[in-house]
């Protein structure tokens, strides 16, 4: 078997193991798998199950979670089927693999990325349905790019888990350690919704300390700043970053699990802040944020999580 051949069985092989899970608790509708993550878009996690190409880890780990399954009994088929898509990119310019782990929704904006009140970019659409094993098909489905995306919080990698976890070496197991391999995770939006408040509006700035991938040693606490705007009519009172997986592991990042948001007017851009404290093992730190008001309702549902992602090595 040729190694294009492969790449397609591979993942139309994960697609299905995806779609068993899913049938298994009943099929769910995407936009409510995409409700108890939080964090990945319906679109994306729908297009994992069609086999047109090999979803990123993270994405793997939002959707095994939102069947309320461990992504931990994934990791291995997840990374095995990762390997033969790598290998069959190296065939030739035909194939080409990313060096990102995941295929979800890419954004490299760091002046506007918008935090609060956005509309959701789409993954690039596949052909859809099962995946024939023709040449043709093979080789157009193993054009496959290997990217991820998503404000998170966890080890190993911008982030291990999308619940903060870490995996080894990618993101979201019980080890929750996530491998360096994969910085940056790329970020996808979640299902379009209206801001809790109308006129309510956030944009990122910049990472003023800490930015993705920075290196840092095992076991060191330093100070993760990022700068927002508020770009709406509603000033922020009361306002705070939430982080999105409450149980931090010793294997994980350590920070505050509410992180508070000075009083910030319209026009006004504002610096926040965390400690962070760094595990004792190497890997790939990833943790996501959202920001949420004075009774600890989301307040930009419909946008993507802010996040740090650094690189714990053991110097």
């Amino acid at each position: 078997m040729d190694d294009r051949r492969a790449c397609a069985e591979a993942i139309e092989d994960f697609a299905v193991a995806l779609r068993e899970l899913r049938n298994s608790v009943g099929n769910p509708p995407f936009r409510e798998m995409s409700g108890r993550s939080g964090a990945i878009s319906h679109t994306t996690l729908h297009e994992a199950t069609k086999g047109n190409r090999l979803p990123s880890w993270e994405t793997t780990v939002e959707f095994v979670k939102a069947c309320g399954a461990d992504p931990s009994a994934y990791q291995e088929r997840w990374e095995r089927a990762n390997r033969t898509v790598r290998s069959a990119s190296a065939v030739g310019p035909s194939i080409r693999a990313d060096s990102s782990v995941g295929t979800d929704t890419l954004l490299d904006r760091p002046r506007d990325e918008i935090v609060g009140d956005i509309q959701p970019l789409l993954p690039p659409q596949g052909s859809g349905g099962r995946f024939r094993l023709s040449r043709t098909a093979a080789i157009a489905t193993a054009a496959v790019t290997i990217g991820a995306v998503v404000l998170v919080v966890a080890v190993v990698n911008r982030g291990s888990t999308a619940d903060g976890s870490s995996l080894n070496p990618s993101a979201g197991s019980p080890s929750h350690v996530l491998s360096p391999v994969g910085c940056p995770v790329r970020l996808s939006n979640p299902s379009p919704a209206p801001p809790l408040y109308k006129g309510d509006r956030a944009v990122f700035i910049t990472d003023v300390t800490l930015p993705d991938c920075t290196r840092v040693g095992t076991g060191t606490t330093m100070t993760k700043v990022w700068r927002l705007e508020n770009a709406g009519t509603v000033p922020w009172k009361g306002y705070s970053l939430r982080r999105l997986d409450p149980t931090q592991h010793a294997d994980q990042c350590q920070t505050k699990s509410n992180v508070p948001i000075k009083e910030t007017q319209p026009g006004e851009m504002v610096d926040i802040r965390t400690d962070i404290t760094t595990p004792n093992v190497p890997g790939l730190c990833y943790v996501r944020f959202k920001m949420v008001d004075a009774s600890g309702t989301v307040v930009f549902p419909g946008s993507r999580p802010v996040n740090f992602q650094i690189i714990v090595d053991g110097r």
